[in-house]
């Protein structure tokens, strides 16, 4: 089971990642670099549990290959697919339609703002223990890679919706320096914690 929640977990963060890059894009050039390493620490936080495909298509190159039970394929695609469902969802929410490349930004409203800050939080702390605290992975030299990139998508992805704090830390710093209004800052830290 534990496999397959990585998969979805996995699947969903690349899938989120290109939705709120791509849609009524933010990141501009910058999508390309994000995506990349979304896949790059998600692979790095989850490999060494499910081999971090996130993709059906290497899902079945590597059953076809051996190197996975070829019962386990429909399950790991399930997995992929729900997760990516659901990113498109996530990202939807607070994208909105795409539309043209000049049309005015969106103003976001403060679930949406926290909701942002839930998921890469969420993103954050998922690598950070996979990565930095999971016995499989004692002795690695790249948890400061993979948790360092962690924040930079988030701030790529969603940084011009939240912020991007990801830290109630960082967010009481934010609000001190007026980078978060008032009214924001509980929910940011109660979406983070």
């Amino acid at each position: 089971m534990k496999k397959f929640i990585v998969e979805f977990i996995g699947t969903f963060f690349l899938v989120f990642t290109v939705g709120v890059c791509v849609v009524n894009p933010d990141a501009g050039v910058i999508a390309p670099l994000a995506i990349g390493s979304v896949l790059m620490v998600m692979i790095y936080a989850g490999g060494h549990i499910s081999g971090g495909h996130y993709n059906p298509a290497v899902t079945v190159a590597v059953a076809l290959r051996g190197r996975m039970p070829a019962r386990e394929v429909p399950t790991y695609i399930l997995a992929q697919l729900v997760g990516a469902l659901r990113a498109a969802g996530a990202a939807f929410y607070l994208k909105g339609p795409n539309v043209l490349a000049d049309a005015p930004p969106p103003a976001y409203v403060m679930g949406q703002m926290a909701f942002a800050e839930f998921l890469f939080t969420f993103a954050l702390a998922y690598v950070m223990l996979n990565v930095a605290t999971a016995k499989a992975t004692a002795g690695n030299s790249f948890y400061g890679l993979a948790i360092g990139f962690t924040v930079m998508v988030g701030a790529f992805a969603v940084g011009p919706i939240s912020g991007g704090a990801f830290n109630p830390a960082v967010a009481t710093g934010c609000f001190s320096l007026g980078l978060i209004p008032g009214g924001h800052y509980l929910a940011y830290v109660a979406a983070e914690l």
